[in-house]
């Protein structure tokens, strides 16, 4: 049983952003801070990425644990208790898109980079992202 109203639920989950999250940002600004300059939320390529390299053909996910079911934190391996049902599906099938559009990019020539939730706050996970970008030849 939730415990708080329909109508707050409902304004709770209208809140939850797809795009411009905290942890994206914090990615962004390590990035930029770096000195490498990005695209986002390309429409054009599968997935919509949220940071794209286009020269170096690199694609760039920032994903919340809970949403697309991380397998490294407790977020990701966290059941809800109400409507347990409708939330596996759910998490399930956001894997499944996310393995789809990822293998559409790399047919099209992408490497694809994730970056959980998780990893964020994390110095040596943003400087192995750095060096994979950076040591990616230009196209």
């Amino acid at each position: 049983m939730d415990t708080i109203s329909t109508i707050r639920r409902s304004a709770n989950m209208a809140a939850i952003r797809s795009k411009n999250t905290r942890p994206e940002i914090v990615v962004r600004r390590f990035l930029f801070g770096a000195g490498l300059r990005f695209r986002l939320h390309a429409k054009a390529l599968p997935g919509k990425p949220d940071i794209i390299f286009p020269s170096r053909r690199i694609a760039v996910f920032v994903h919340g644990c809970f949403w697309h079911g991380c397998t490294k934190c407790v977020d990701g391996k966290r059941r809800v208790k109400s409507n347990s049902k409708y939330w596996t599906e759910k998490v399930s099938g956001n894997r499944l898109r996310d393995t789809r559009n990822k293998r559409a990019l790399r047919a099209e020539g992408w490497k694809c980079v994730t970056i959980w939730e998780c990893e964020v706050s994390k110095p040596n996970r943003l400087r192995s992202l750095l060096e994979t970008i950076v040591s990616h030849s230009s196209a």
